[in-house]
């Protein structure tokens, strides 16, 4: 289906002390919503604050990225987190943002799981539903961004939140609509072209050609590309410049 207006949000704060590795400052110059790291895969206090500050003074919607406990994987790795843990720890990280949020003068606007949960809760009803109890439990009827058909869009639409799906750019994807997993060969989409023909064509068309070569249909409310792609910053810039000469206007969902 073809869509007048879209969304484009990126992985933001992803740094850690010393460490830094997304170019905040510069891509809130592009993108529309940030997910911004709430210090369980990466980000930290100061981190944080700063992310808010920028994306405040720009009009940019601040999203919670939360993910499972595990800054030495980069939220990457597979964990068995028990369901009432996973709650609590999804509220927390939303309330630790919304503190930064709300003293940039702005506030938590969504939230969208990162790495190994948000695969996980794409088939786990029972991850999925305790992602959508701790967005409950931080207390408000945030919006849910995640995969189209996955139970933690399900979950979020039963518990009457708004559930938002996302697209990629910048990712393969299979024949089922799911996306091939990092480990793969072509996991990522590294050519610029390539990437911004696949924005276009989602936000446009709303389809995308799956790694097999499968058309895959995808209703996209909102394009992610990853803040931790090399030279993410140009293609941000590219793949906005292409939405926009496709007469796609690229503004926030929330």
């Amino acid at each position: 289906m073809s869509r007048v207006s879209i969304d484009l949000n990126a992985d933001l704060g992803e740094g850690f002390g010393r460490w830094t590795l997304t170019d905040d400052e510069r891509l809130l110059t592009v993108v529309t919503s940030a997910n911004v790291a709430c210090g369980f895969h990466a980000g930290d206090a100061p981190t944080m604050r700063r992310v808010c500050e920028l994306a405040a003074e720009r009009g940019v919607s601040i999203g919670a990225q939360v993910s499972y406990r595990d800054l030495a994987g980069f939220g990457r790795r597979a964990m068995d987190v028990p369901a009432p843990e996973l709650a609590a720890e999804v509220a927390y990280q939303i309330g630790a943002l919304e503190v930064f949020a709300r003293a940039a003068g702005s506030r938590v606007s969504y939230v969208k799981p990162h790495g190994a949960l948000y695969n996980r809760v794409v088939r786990d009803g029972e991850q999925a539903a305790a992602v959508v109890e701790g967005v409950l439990l931080a207390g408000g009827a945030l919006p849910v961004l995640g995969l189209p058909g996955s139970r933690l869009l399900e979950a979020a639409a039963a518990a009457g939140l708004p559930a938002v799906p996302e697209a990629f750019g910048d990712r393969a994807y299979q024949a089922d609509g799911s996306l091939l997993p990092r480990g793969r060969e072509g996991a990522v989409v590294a050519d610029p072209e390539r990437v911004v023909e696949r924005s276009v064509s989602m936000a446009r068309a709303g389809t995308v050609t799956a790694h097999d070569g499968a058309v895959v249909p995808v209703d996209a409310h909102s394009l992610c590309l990853h803040g931790d792609t090399p030279g993410a910053v140009e293609l941000a810039r590219r793949v906005r410049a292409g939405l926009e000469a496709a007469g796609i206007r690229v503004e926030a969902f929330a």
